[in-house]
């Protein structure tokens, strides 16, 4: 690995010895700046900005100490090498009491000394660096661009360039890419004001999701024993996501389309207006234009919240999207789990990356997590029911569809029948689990047992 290159101030009185060690650095490739004094060396620390100080501990005007401390006040961050002629057990105690990172005795014995010293520090500051940007990740549950937009770099550009308007933004693709971290992403980047406020259009019942959308007054229905903001006036100066958009009643669809047009809405069993200044983001899994044909969406809500479409690719159309994300999501889930760190071994990423995740990240996810669950010493992949990790396998193979079904099936609606059936045996006949192992809705499922005459009761 190539050593990592930095700026580091050299203090000593003693010129000859303050030549060496910058001779020795700048042949190790760093770059150095060297001054003789601890009012030059505060200066110095302000106008050259080092990412390591090498001081004597004694200095014409002020101890090391001193330099260190003074340095400290204003660059708390800074690490500090001591070094000096008169060693003993005390000063060395004291300097790294006083918080030294190294402490070393001229003149040095090799040169190789002061050379291991630096790349020490410089290896701690990177591990720190990444544990602070890996601690902000977690804490706001969005991971790197690399990571968020692996094996989509070209999606990143357009949301990087809409996120700094308040342009509405339609993220479309399937159940598990991701659409909701973009939608925070863009958030982010956005730097609005306001909180983001996420409302899932198909988890909430119809006689609620407008009252959760607008609020309502105290007394407009049984049950609203007080005053309620809805999401649009929780969100004002932030981001209101609307996830499964696909999914709202057409009944809402007429109100929503208000609010994109006036920003203004009542609430529900009120007579005073209210404005709104929130970014509306929208999100779906299902063909808007098909739900449009049908009469099950508005067209003009549709032109209003496709303002700016993005599209985002399934998991199998990602191109070495597995092999950058499963490590990150190993490490996700040993943090949430106190799983200790875990690794893939190359030929687990060889597998992960050879299936084509019908499920999306979200699939790889539940996979990941019950591998570190299960996991002692490293992880274990379990074999997975219905999912042949096989190399060169592209997609869901039918078989794995159609299990008990006779062949071969020649559409894709006869695939997705199949589908559901299997689902529903799986869970026996329970509706909502059986949604969640297909990654669609309720109501989304309920339409499909309706329109493959497999509605029951």
């Amino acid at each position: 690995m190539e050593q990592e290159k930095a700026r580091i101030l050299v203090v000593d009185d003693e010129k000859t010895f303050a030549t060496l060690l910058q001779r020795i650095l700048q042949q190790a490739g760093h770059e150095v700046q060297t001054v003789y004094c601890g009012k030059d060396a505060v200066r110095g620390c302000e106008d050259f900005s080092p990412n390591v100080v090498i001081t004597d501990l004694k200095l014409p005007d002020m101890s090391g100490i001193d330099v260190m401390h003074q340095i400290r006040s204003r660059r708390p961050e800074m690490d500090f090498i001591l070094i000096t002629a008169f060693a003993t057990v005390e000063t060395a105690v004291q300097a790294m009491k006083e918080g030294a990172i190294d402490y070393l005795i001229k003149p040095l014995k090799d040169p190789d000394e002061i050379r291991l010293s630096v790349a020490r520090i410089l290896e701690r500051q990177s591990l720190l660096a990444a544990n602070s940007l890996w601690q902000k990740q977690l804490a706001d549950g969005i991971p790197g661009p690399d990571i968020l937009f692996a094996g989509m770099e070209h999606i990143q550009y357009e949301i990087r360039q809409v996120a700094q308007t308040d342009a509405t933004v339609l993220l479309l693709g399937e159940s598990g890419t991701g659409k909701t971290l973009i939608a925070k992403y863009i958030h982010k980047l956005s730097e609005r004001k306001g909180p983001f406020v996420e409302i899932n259009c198909a988890a909430m019942p119809e006689n609620l999701i407008e009252s959760e959308l607008f609020g309502h007054e105290k007394g407009a229905f049984t049950g609203a024993i007080k005053t309620k903001q809805g999401k649009f006036e929780l969100a004002s100066q932030g981001t209101i996501f609307l996830d499964e958009i696909g999914e709202m009643a057409t009944a809402l669809q007429s109100k929503l389309l208000r609010v994109l047009q006036e920003r203004a809405f009542e609430r529900v069993g009120g007579m005073t207006t209210i404005t709104t200044s929130a970014r509306v983001l929208a999100a779906t899994n299902q063909n808007l234009l098909a739900l449009m044909r049908e009469k099950r969406f508005r067209e003009d809500l549709y032109y209003r919240l496709s303002v700016f479409p993005v599209t985002i690719p399934p998991l199998r159309q990602r191109p070495g999207a597995v092999e950058k994300l499963a490590p990150y999501l190993v490490q996700v889930i040993c943090a949430k789990t106190g799983k200790k760190n875990m690794q893939l071994t190359n030929e687990q990423l060889q597998s992960l990356a050879a299936y084509s995740w019908p499920g999306n990240v979200r699939e790889l996810h539940n996979v990941l997590e019950r591998a570190v669950i299960l996991g002692m010493d490293g992880l274990v992949l379990p074999h997975l029911q219905g999912r042949e990790m096989t190399a060169g396998q592209q997609d869901v193979q039918p078989a794995t569809l159609q299990e008990g079904l006779p062949l071969p099936l020649t559409t894709l609606d006869a695939m997705e029948k199949a589908a559901i059936q299997n689902a529903l045996r799986s869970t026996g006949g329970h509706r909502r689990k059986t949604s969640e192992i297909l990654g669609i809705s309720l109501r989304t499922l309920q339409y499909k047992l309706k329109q493959y005459n497999l509605d029951q009761g």
